[in-house]
């Protein structure tokens, strides 16, 4: 099987950069700002392979680097360098002429296309659940107007489809349906993630992006949007890249891990393996910090 998505010497530098930062930042040198010019490298040289059907987890503390790849693979951020390249076998009919050249049945960088085009790619593609509901909701809209957002961007434009699709994905997740027209800042925490989820769903995406998706929920309310994403991953089928920090949910949710510090990845490989027999030491402190 072939990966859906290749990401290839992925970096982002916050700053001007200088000829010392890469050296004088990472993991050993205990940060990931530079010392001669103040730039923080956010991320340095990561690679990743995400297959069809997958969940892959990023783990790391605040600061590792976890969101910045989120971002820069969600195209909200450009990257300093690196690559990413989509399987053809993934590209709508709508988008295959748009990334006709291919190199060995991958587009070429995706990076390298316009703001437009990646926002086609992202909005036939790609769906994001964010840590912080406000950054993927419009609070004063109706939770049915923000998936209808969504889908407008996807290009529907009948509204009695758009509030039937609307319906079907907020009961999905388990959001009473008389509620649809109410806006999400009446919602508690947990039914704002879960409105997020729904509109994260609703332009059937390949690959749903989570960001810190359960932190500062209630635990038994992480219970029931971990175990909503379990049975959602399973029923549409989709590649998931999942950033936590918390290590109870990249055993629930993934298969591979990849664990980052200081902008690099100092370890990456089963999930079982990661958690159960820690090569790198800092791995080894995650792990052991949270039995």
């Amino acid at each position: 099987m072939e990966p859906l998505l290749k990401a290839r010497n992925l970096s982002k530098i916050f700053g001007s950069g200088c000829q010392h930062c890469i050296a004088a930042t990472g993991s050993e040198a205990e940060t990931n700002v530079c010392p001669h010019c103040n730039s923080v490298v956010a991320c340095n040289d990561v690679n990743f392979d995400l297959f069809p059907n997958e969940v892959l987890g990023i783990v790391g503390e605040s600061g590792s680097g976890k969101s910045t790849l989120i971002k820069l693979t969600h195209f909200e951020w450009e990257t300093t360098s690196g690559e990413l390249n989509l399987h053809r076998s993934a590209l709508p009919d709508g988008l295959g002429e748009l990334l006709a050249d291919t190199v060995d049945q991958y587009t070429r960088n995706l990076f390298a296309l316009s703001q437009f085009q990646q926002r086609q790619i992202r909005n036939a593609l790609m769906g994001i659940v964010y840590q912080n509901p406000y950054l993927g909701l419009r609070m004063n809209i109706s939770s049915g107007g923000n998936i209808a957002e969504r889908l407008l961007g996807a290009g529907w434009r009948h509204i009695g489809k758009m509030r039937e699709r609307a319906s079907e994905l907020l009961e999905k997740t388990e959001i009473p349906i008389s509620r649809m027209d109410e806006p999400p800042k009446n919602f508690s925490g947990g039914m704002q993630q879960r409105v997020q989820i729904a509109k994260a769903l609703s332009n059937n995406p390949l690959l749903l992006l989570l960001d810190e998706v359960t932190t500062g929920l209630d635990l038994s309310v992480q219970a029931r949007v971990l175990d909503l994403i379990r049975n959602i991953q399973s029923e549409f089928q989709l590649s998931m890249l999942v950033v936590s920090h918390d290590l109870g949910v990249i055993n629930l949710l993934c298969n591979r891990t990849m664990v980052m510090k200081h902008g690099r990845v100092v370890e990456s490989g089963l999930t079982d393996q990661i958690l159960q027999d820690p090569q790198h030491r800092y791995s080894q402190l995650l792990v052991a910090s949270q039995l």
